[in-house]
């Protein structure tokens, strides 16, 4: 357990299900208070389940991380029911597939929209409060190894291109509000069995055993194998921790 975590409160985007509403789990189960954010309805019966497994406060809100003037006043509403958020973990993201000279304008600006914009406009909005309380605080994004290598078969520019403009995003606000004790760092998840992924692997299992031989450690990664990192990038342990993009995808990126 991380004592220093108990009683804080978070705001985890794309927090209804999948990988982010299994980090949730994961602060939730050292006492931390929640806020989840999602495009999708389903979040206010997350929260609810959260609230009732770990005995924390939890609320959900239903809104799209690329309104940044909706997104904010969420922020201001999950403030005034939980307290002042110190930590955040921005999990909302998209992948769409596709040929780049094919890809179509808007599906480019959506992904990009989703997974950088709603990036930055959660972490704006999550700062703005945490300088003017004079918390100190710690920013978790959500990136990719993707980030760094081009994966393939599957073509997806707009994915890849997203996420090293979310890890480059950490370093540079890690950098401006190190001085205001806001600690900025993202990890980056190879194939992770997250709901979706998991249904789209069972539909395509060729596809999934050729990513799999590909993967040093013989599988795909379990969203329990990112609780821990999580939880120590939130917690003071990792005080000095800042600006960094950790590779969690069982030695893909090493080979």
């Amino acid at each position: 357990m991380f004592e220093d975590l108990k009683g804080r409160t978070a705001v985890v985007t794309g927090g209804a299900r999948g990988l982010g509403y299994s980090l949730a789990t994961a602060l939730a189960g050292q006492g931390v208070n929640v806020a989840l954010v999602d495009l999708l309805p389903a979040v206010e019966q997350s929260a609810e389940r959260l609230a009732a497994r770990f005995g924390v406060e939890a609320r959900g809100y239903v809104v799209d991380v690329t309104d940044s003037v909706a997104l904010d006043a969420v922020f201001g509403e999950a403030e005034s029911a939980l307290g002042t958020a110190s930590l955040l973990v921005t999990a909302a993201g998209i992948t769409i597939w596709g040929d780049s000279v094919d890809v179509a304008p808007e599906t480019w600006r959506k992904v990009l929209a989703v997974n950088l914009d709603g990036t930055f406009f959660a972490a704006q909005s999550f700062a703005r409060r945490a300088l003017a309380a004079g918390i100190p605080s710690s920013a978790v994004f959500i990136s990719s190894m993707s980030a760094f290598i081009v994966n393939q078969p599957q073509f997806q520019a707009s994915y890849n291109s997203s996420k090293a403009a979310v890890s480059h995003l950490a370093a540079s606000l890690a950098v401006e509000w190190a001085p205001s004790r806001i600690r900025v760092n993202a990890i980056a998840p190879g194939y992770f069995l997250s709901d979706m992924t998991r249904e789209f692997t069972e539909a395509n299992p060729d596809l999934a055993a050729r990513w799999i031989g590909t993967i040093p450690a013989g599988r795909m990664g379990e969203p329990e194998d990112l609780h821990g990192l999580v939880v120590y990038l939130a917690s003071d342990a990792s005080s000095y921790l800042t600006g960094q993009s950790l590779v969690i995808d069982g030695g893909y990126t090493a080979v």
